[in-house]
């Protein structure tokens, strides 16, 4: 066994930033890979923690993209010492993957009139986990078969059921699919205009992600979309990663290829990044904060944790 060397903690989110410009710059969403593979759609997950709590955030997309790379069908991960409890030994040789975990400590300081503060710094740590693939002797629960592929009409009408339960205003027609922040509503093509449900419900997910930037809602500041480019493409940005993650929990794959109107944000996207190591972990931190609250909107208490 061996562990992935960690790199310094101001280096963390450079590197992470690093690897995901890497992957734009090829072509390659690296939050859309989980759905490359085949037979995905309908056992679609986000990662899960040893306990079966689902990771979020930046987590989310670290661990996709290393499930996929390297071939791994189980969702879940956990640490050597988990493993170690659960009766379970990861095999040698094998080698983990950084999850991170952002927190705060307060510093006291003093200002221009020597009167001490508290301040709190941000700080991101990283550690490793492992897949379950990798370990061996953990009980059944762990290495059992995938789960069977969800029933597509159930999975289409637990969607729909998620949407309206939202109370989000939603209207259909014309040939475009956008967030209308003056009115407050979603316009929606007609559902026989998508290819599939599955198209339909990701493209809805990324409209209904926008539409929790309200001020009465997360409160996300759109007033400099339409001016600026960049925000525009972090807003994109933040929707894009909503969608996928609220598709994932909803069980349904999204459509590999980007709406026209969105694959011209790949060049602002990696501007976004390359002028902005912490970028991507604030568009994923704003992402999970969006689709927490619309799991706050359903009748039972959303599943879905915000933790890291």
């Amino acid at each position: 066994m061996s562990k992935k060397k960690e790199a310094p903690r101001g280096d963390i989110y450079a590197q992470i930033t690093e690897k995901i410009v890497a992957d734009l710059e090829n072509g390659v969403r690296p939050w859309m890979r989980p759905w490359h593979s085949g037979n995905a759609n309908g056992r679609v997950t986000r990662p899960l923690r040893h306990n079966g709590l689902p990771y979020s955030g930046m987590n989310v997309l670290l661990l996709w993209s290393e499930a996929t790379a390297r071939g791994f069908t189980s969702p879940i991960w956990m640490t050597f010492r988990q493993a170690l409890e659960l009766g379970g030994v990861v095999r040698k040789g094998e080698s983990g993957s950084m999850v991170v975990f952002a927190s705060r400590f307060k510093k006291t300081q003093t200002d221009a009139a020597g009167e001490e503060f508290d301040r709190e710094i941000p700080f991101l740590k990283a550690y490793t986990v492992f897949n379950t693939a990798q370990i061996d002797g953990l009980p059944d629960y762990y290495c059992g078969q995938r789960e069977p592929v969800r029933d597509p009409v159930q999975r289409n009408q637990d969607a729909d059921r998620f949407f309206a339960n939202t109370g989000a205003a939603i209207r259909h027609g014309g040939d475009r699919a956008y967030y209308a922040p003056g009115t407050d509503h979603i316009q929606m093509p007609r559902f026989a205009m998508f290819r599939d449900a599955a198209g339909y419900v990701g493209t809805l997910s990324h409209e209904v992600t926008h539409w929790t930037a309200a001020p009465h809602r997360v409160n996300r500041d759109l007033s400099r979309y339409a001016k600026d480019r960049s925000e525009r493409a972090r807003e994109e940005l933040i929707a894009e990663l909503g969608s996928c993650f609220l598709c994932a929990d909803l069980g349904i794959a999204p459509e590999l290829e980007p709406r026209p109107d969105h694959a011209s944000y790949l060049g602002s996207w990696l501007k976004v990044l390359s002028d902005d190591k912490r970028a991507i972990f604030s568009a994923a931190a704003h992402a999970q904060r969006a689709v927490a609250y619309l799991h706050g909107l359903q009748p039972l208490l959303a599943t879905v944790q915000e933790t890291a």
